[in-house]
């Protein structure tokens, strides 16, 4: 929704406000990539599982950026079909309709593409963030320039199917956890150029994020420890020391295959333990491990018909790569009203 040239922020579901988007004006001079993506970054503690996070809501200026190359991909020169066949001064009214039940996210994002292309554009929010809505629930009613409507729609689909689809399932897995201490977290398994997207298409079906890149996290994976194979007393010894040197005030995480990683990964003073393609039994005996010394997380495996017994087996966390990798593009309509 416009308001003032700004997008109305979105809200966490599942009673976990945060505070509102940076609201930067549609038209306000782009900031560097990078700092922007760690300004929006901010650390909403989880009860269980502290090493998970919630990110911001979507800020207009990055909005605005990733609409940027999706219209320029996608229109090129022009639309010239439309350009072709409708009249400029044309009206259209349209209505944005779910196909199917589903998570709404992305309706500042759908909501970009055409006020990018016409601000004269007007468009109304029958759902919000996070909301599941039912088979033929309508989502936005738009109207205005026939030829700018036209032209975002491909791409307005494109994103709100595609993130609805990410917060679908992810509402799925964590419903399936519901009543146990885990949370759901995603990986860094996206979309290249869409990881803000995906990551806050799944605070919007109610999990957690983890880390957003390399820089805000140490994870210590088997490759690591691979290289570090001749360092005594223990290549996980050996990392976690120099990780807590280099970076004292970063949480440190340490992929363990095994449970005498498990107990090599606690005794270095791992803050979390990644178990990696750990089957129930050695899932139980590790958080027996660890308890009271680090945090654990489930990682490897992980469906829909497994997630329930793995978050039984007392795990803080449950990564699940699923959530941006495999989620199908929800179906989602733009009628037009004739």
């Amino acid at each position: 929704m416009q308001l003032d040239g700004r997008i109305e922020p979105a809200r966490m579901v599942r009673g976990l406000d945060v505070e509102e988007e940076i609201r930067t004006p549609i038209n306000g001079k782009a900031s560097p990539f990078r700092g922007i993506f760690r300004k929006l970054i901010f650390l909403f503690r989880a009860r269980f599982c502290p090493h998970a996070v919630r990110m911001e809501a979507l800020a207009a200026e990055e909005i605005r950026r990733v609409v940027q190359l999706a219209l320029a991909e996608d229109v090129g020169d022009g639309d010239i079909t439309t350009l072709a066949t409708v009249a400029p001064n044309a009206t259209a009214k349209a209505v944005m309709i779910a196909r199917e039940p589903l998570v709404v996210a992305g309706l500042a994002v759908a909501e970009a593409v055409f006020s990018e292309l016409s601000p004269a554009i007007q468009i109304g929010r029958t759902a919000k963030e996070g909301d599941h809505v039912t088979t033929g629930q309508s989502l936005l009613h738009i109207s205005g320039p026939a030829q700018a409507m036209l032209t975002g729609e491909r791409v307005a689909l494109n994103f709100i199917q595609r993130l609805s689809g990410v917060a679908t399932l992810t509402r799925q897995y964590v419903d399936a956890v519901k009543d146990t201490r885990a949370q759901i977290l995603d990986t860094r398994k996206t979309t290249p150029g869409l990881r803000r997207l995906e990551k806050y298409a799944v605070t919007c079906g109610g999990g957690h994020n983890h880390r957003a890149g390399l820089f805000d996290r140490v994870l210590i994976k088997d490759n690591h420890l691979a290289a570090l194979q001749h360092n005594s007393p223990n290549p996980i010894a050996a990392a976690v020391r120099r990780a807590r040197e280099k970076y004292p005030l970063q949480k440190i995480e340490v992929e363990a295959d095994t449970l005498e990683q498990v107990e090599q990964a606690v005794a270095a003073g791992a803050d979390i333990i990644l178990l990696d393609n750990m089957n129930l039994v050695q899932l139980r005996v590790a958080v027996q491990q660890a308890r009271g010394r680090a945090k654990t997380e489930a990682s490897g495996g992980v469906n829909l018909a497994n997630v329930r017994q793995i978050a039984e087996t007392g795990v803080d966390c449950i990564s699940v790569g699923a959530l941006t990798h495999s989620a199908r593009a929800s179906d989602i309509a733009l009628d037009f009203e004739l």
